[in-house]
């Protein structure tokens, strides 16, 4: 299996690599503080899991994931993450964020300024739709009538086939919502968004197609 870098080591990013390991992957975990600070959840989760910095996470992984927020100055390591595939696992949070003027005014979607931020990979979303402890608890084999389903979208085919292939492995299907410009069908306040990963595959095809545009704030 292939080995995942994950920048961002709080709820979701270490959810994603408890799954993760559960499902032969080996995972590079980092977060902002330094790999000392990670010491007791490297220790918990094994030893297919090390902690780095962030730069080695991202150079170490066969694909990243990026469990952090979107911030207006990139502090992301955009040379070591050039060339792959990102998942972005990141939602616009006005409370936690502050205020996008592009966001807030409909030009662009969080998705599409993180792939600004990272010009030279392939963005892609996922998990954004499910919260971190229900990573690991509501998967469901593939054909279950309860299985539940998570959105993707990426301007990049490759990136989105990885996720989908990821969710299944964690038991999830996948609504491709592709490009990232359609991506705010999935943002808060949207149907999908209000339902989160209580949805299965049916209910999330029509949760996006009632998604309607927000007035700017």
């Amino acid at each position: 299996m292939p080995t995942i870098g994950i920048i961002g080591a709080g709820e979701v990013g270490s959810q994603i690599a408890r799954a993760a390991l559960a499902h032969g992957y080996s995972i590079v975990i980092a977060n902002s503080r330094g790999p000392e600070t990670l010491q007791h959840l490297v220790a918990e989760l094994g030893p297919s899991a090390r902690a780095a910095r962030a730069a080695d996470a991202a150079a170490a992984g066969d694909f990243a994931v990026v469990a952090v927020p979107l911030k207006a100055v990139n502090n992301l390591p955009v040379d070591a993450l050039a060339g792959k595939i990102v998942l972005d696992t990141n939602n616009y949070m006005i409370w936690r964020d502050g205020h996008f003027a592009r966001i807030d005014s409909g030009e662009t979607t969080v998705l599409e300024l993180r792939q600004e931020h990272l010009p030279a990979s392939r963005v892609v979303q996922a998990f954004t739709h499910i919260q971190a402890p229900r990573i690991t608890t509501a998967g469901r084999p593939a054909g279950a009538p309860d299985r539940l389903a998570l959105p993707t979208s990426s301007n990049f085919p490759d990136a989105a086939d990885l996720v989908t292939r990821l969710y299944d492995q964690f038991g999830f299907d996948t609504v491709n919502n592709s490009p990232l410009s359609a991506s705010w069908r999935t943002a808060p306040g949207q149907p999908a968004w209000t339902a989160l990963a209580h949805q299965t595959r049916d209910e999330l095809i029509a949760n996006l197609s009632r998604a309607q545009r927000l007035a700017p704030t």
